[in-house]
């Protein structure tokens, strides 16, 4: 008996240094202590690039008018969580903890991603609607009609859609081969990265199961990676888009290179990424659709008309890609993305 209070004193001692710990850096974090600058991390020489690319992700500059209640603190395993607030937007600032040494830092916005969106009941509705759909385009119906439209114009122009396959994926690939030249800075905007997607609230999303993460993957890479950054962009003649996703598939290569993953564990992932990337060539093809038919004088709305049904077939390729992508992290992965 005496063990087990002694055991459980020791267990408080550490639950509130843990705490005082979180408290403490929180309140030189907003005080803008804790972060570095990206002034600093550019000017850094070449050989310490990587170190402060890594110490700028896992210490971001704290939003500004954060507001965070130090003094409800929730306590898990390796981190504590505060309450806090941007504006009207809840959330909570995260401090991932090693021992007594503060790893990262993260505001974690609530309700980035919808809460039907990563529940069961969401995640469930997204795979019997993907399998109808798909069924549906063996018909004649509005869905297969629009399918079949949409393929006409990938064989009508298939020189310029498989230029702009050979352009983009050559990129990621030329960024791949780039991450084995520098695989300390890769690996630091691969923690970007990762840091990014548990803002929204992605990692949160990971023990709830393979059909809540189905949904909150599709509900993100629809909204944010087709429709925001490839097909608004693609309304304003294509090359916003076109340039947009030029980056984002170096970027893409870099930071998610095999000369950082595991063999078995990239060519376990590498459809997801096939299928993800074909999504966004296809928005971004059909923003070079709608730049044709004004070079060609076929009007502004028929070149709107073609970029909505290559968005209409990204939408249907990222849906199948976010099936995949969260069976291989639930079942293959063991829920680590």
């Amino acid at each position: 008996m005496r063990a087990l209070w002694l055991f459980l004193l020791a267990s408080s001692f550490a639950l509130a240094s843990s705490v005082e710990v979180a408290r403490v850096f929180v309140k030189q974090w907003l005080a803008g202590k804790a972060s570095p600058s990206l002034e600093e991390v550019l000017s850094s020489p070449p050989e310490a690039l990587p170190q402060a690319l890594e110490r700028f992700f896992a210490y971001p500059p704290p939003p500004g008018n954060l507001r965070v209640n130090l003094e409800a603190p929730l306590v898990e395993e390796g981190r504590v969580r505060f309450p806090a607030a941007l504006g009207e937007e809840g959330g909570e600032v995260v401090v991932y903890l090693q021992g007594e040494r503060v790893e990262r830092v993260a505001f974690v916005q609530r309700d980035r991603i919808p809460a039907l969106a990563k529940s069961e009941a969401g995640g469930l509705f997204l795979l019997l609607f993907g399998v109808y759909w798909a069924s549906a385009l063996l018909g004649r119906g509005v869905l297969a009609r629009l399918f079949r439209e949409a393929l006409a114009h990938l064989s009508r122009e298939r020189r310029v859609y498989l230029g702009l396959n050979l352009f983009l994926y050559g990129l990621f690939g030329l960024g791949s081969l780039l991450a084995f030249l520098e695989p300390e800075l890769a690996r630091a905007l691969q923690k970007g990265l990762g840091g990014a997607l548990e803002a929204v609230g992605l990692e949160e999303v990971l023990p709830r199961g393979v059909f809540p993460l189905m949904g909150a993957i599709y509900y993100w890479n629809l909204t944010q990676g087709l429709v925001l950054t490839t097909l608004l962009p693609g309304l304003f003649l294509g090359l916003p888009a076109l340039l947009l996703n030029a980056f984002r598939y170096l970027l893409f290569g870099f930071a998610l290179s095999p000369a950082l993953l595991p063999g078995p564990q990239y060519l376990l992932h590498l459809p997801t990424l096939v299928l993800e990337l074909q999504a966004y060539i296809l928005g971004t093809f059909g923003g070079v659709l709608l730049l044709q038919s004004l070079l060609r004088r076929e009007g502004y709305r028929e070149g709107f008309r073609r970029l909505l049904l290559l968005g209409y077939l990204g939408a249907f390729v990222l849906l199948w890609a976010a099936v995949y992508e969260a069976v291989e992290v639930v079942f293959f992965l063991g829920g680590k993305g």
